[in-house]
């Protein structure tokens, strides 16, 4: 298939599946016109990584999981390199949920207290601050 076809069977651009082509990542075979030329093996590359980069790993996370496809595995991360990159990808996602986590509860805790002092101040609630003045008003001029 030329690359009009593999772009469109794999929901991306040309100028993606080039991109790609530059960093090593699909192959680039050329017909005897010049165009190039693909199979379903690399509609399957395309796919591998484009379902990697939907999960968060970025483009040179990918690499191990293409040269598993293409050293004839069924399924790109039946590699040890490619298992490795998924440990490694755990691990971030780890610490990322826990920082998360930590945020959250700190979030938690600043709207208990703004809900507190806001209940304490008056049944309604607080009369409303506003700091704004209009456009061209300096603070001096209100006096």
């Amino acid at each position: 298939m030329r690359i009009g076809e593999l772009a469109e069977r794999a929901g991306t651009t040309t100028r993606t599946l080039r991109y790609y082509e530059s960093r090593g990542l699909l192959p680039a075979r050329r017909a005897e016109n010049g165009y190039r030329t693909y199979d379903e093996g690399d509609l399957r590359l395309i796919q591998q990584i484009r379902t990697l980069q939907d999960f968060g790993f970025d483009l040179e996370e990918t690499r191990p999981f293409v040269d598993c496809l293409r050293a004839g595995h069924p399924a790109g991360d039946s590699c040890p390199a490619s298992l490795a990159v998924y440990r490694r990808k755990l691990g971030e996602l780890d610490t990322l949920i826990g920082q998360l986590q930590s945020v959250r509860t700190e979030v938690g805790a600043q709207l208990a207290r703004a809900e507190l002092e806001a209940s304490a101040e008056l049944p309604g609630g607080p009369e409303p601050r506003c700091e704004l003045r209009p456009v061209g008003l300096n603070w001096e001029d209100e006096r």
